[in-house]
This record gives structure tokens, sequence and C-alpha cells, in this order.
């Protein structure tokens, strides 16, 4: 059936397309927060283990206590710092990248945290050096071999997201997507929820996980550092605990 004389045709403006390198940097973030990814990050709970040990966290509070962690502790620490070695790393400044790693690890108050951070850390070092490679890397790979930085894991995976060409917003918002996932895996682990409630508590985490991102954005190195002195508590506990099923 034609068009009549008079009649306008309403065309609907074609939706724009990623580019190769955009979709290839989605690609990167999906391979490195997937829980698949052997960094270790399984091993871990975060601290939840030492909270479930204690009883202090229940199926109604995981919720909250997520929210707490991310605010206080993961935000101000492990964001921040992928956010300054993600920049450090684009822009070549090796200084200010072992200088951001090394007071990453300062912030870590136990063995227990500290171990956590730089075995999974280097794990993603050393899979990222062979899975996406570039200078960046090396740079990184060649300092925490010669003890000038710790090799942290969230200033790995800055240095692997900037490698990669993978944009700061999403490359900490990515991780911490990551960091809720494997909470919500060791919350299925210890019991505290089931398949279907882990799922709308990541749902639920994302409105804390924009927020916590739009604040690392903005920090500086002399800010980086969390509060969370519960969460160093009971991680003190678990580290002396008799039985764990968690690294962290």
């Amino acid at each position: 059936m034609g068009v009549g004389v008079g009649t306008s045709v309403c065309t609907v403006p074609a939706a724009p397309t990623a580019t190769a390198a955009e979709l290839d940097a989605l690609l990167v973030c999906l391979q490195l927060t997937d829980s698949a990814f052997p960094s270790g990050f399984y091993t871990l709970s975060h601290g939840l283990e030492g909270y479930a040990q204690a009883k202090a966290v229940t199926p109604e509070t995981l919720p909250d206590l997520l929210a707490d962690l991310l605010r206080h502790g993961v935000g101000p620490s492990d964001a921040t710092a992928l956010v300054l070695a993600h920049r450090a790393a684009a822009a070549r400044e090796w200084e200010l990248l072992a200088a951001t790693d090394r007071r990453l690890h300062a912030t870590r108050l136990n063995r227990e945290l500290r171990l956590a951070t730089t075995r999974t850390g280097r794990q993603l070092l050393d899979i990222a050096r062979e899975s996406i490679g570039g200078e960046a890397l090396e740079q990184y790979a060649a300092l925490v071999a010669a003890k000038r930085a710790p090799g942290c894991q969230p200033v790995a995976a800055g240095v692997a997201h900037a490698a990669a060409g993978v944009p700061v917003e999403r490359a900490v918002t990515s991780d911490l997507f990551a960091f809720c996932t494997s909470f919500a895996g060791a919350a299925l682990r210890l019991r505290l929820t089931d398949h279907r409630k882990a799922q709308v508590l990541l749902r639920g985490a994302a409105p804390v996980i924009r927020e916590t991102v739009e604040a690392a954005l903005v920090r500086e190195l002399a800010d980086l550092g969390g509060c969370v002195p519960v969460a160093d508590a009971m991680s003190g506990r678990h580290e002396r605990a008799e039985a764990r099923l968690f690294m962290s």
C-alpha cells in the first residue's frame, strides 16, 4: 500500500551503536570481574565469615552490612585505590602507582587482610599480563618484583583495566560489582541467604554502588583509607578462629 500525497512518514532514528573499542572494553570488564576468573576471590568472604561466627549478622541485616562496607570500607579504600591506580597507569606515573599501592596496603590492619589482598592481586596481575599485556602491567609487575609495591588486588585491577583501555568509571563500577558478587557468594556458602535472595541483594546494592563510584572518582591519594573498626575487629577474630571456611 503506497503512501498518499501529503502523508508524512515518521522514522525512528537508529540507536547509536557501540564502537569496537567500547565493546572490547566491556568484554574485558566482564572477564576480569567474572566469578570464574581465577584470582582467588572465591576464597574470600570480605569479613562476612567473622560476622557470622560472632552471630553479628542475620539474613535480614545482610543488605545493611553490605551497604556499610561499600560506603565506609571498600569505597574509601579499594575503589579509591583502583581509580588512582588506573589514572596513574594511564599517565605512566609509576611512582604514584607504587605510592597508591603502598598506602592501600598500609590501611590493612591485620595479617589476614594484607595477605588476602596481595595474594589475589598478584594472581590477577600474572593472569592479566598473559591475557591482556601491555606496558602498564609490565611496569607494575616490575614494581612488585622489586618490592616497591606490594601488589594489592584493587591496584592490580586498576592497572589491568587501564592497560585494556577500559574507562575508569566503568572499571571501578565493575570491580565494586565483583566485590558484591563475591560477598553474596560467601553469604550463600555461609547459609545467610539463598540463590533468589542473593540476586535481590545484588540488585538492591546498585544505588550504593553508584554512590560509591561517584565518591571514589573525586578522592585523592591523601583521602585513601576506610574506617570500619567493627569489620577490622571481626577480621581479627576470624584470623584466630579454630575453623575457617574462607581466607578472610
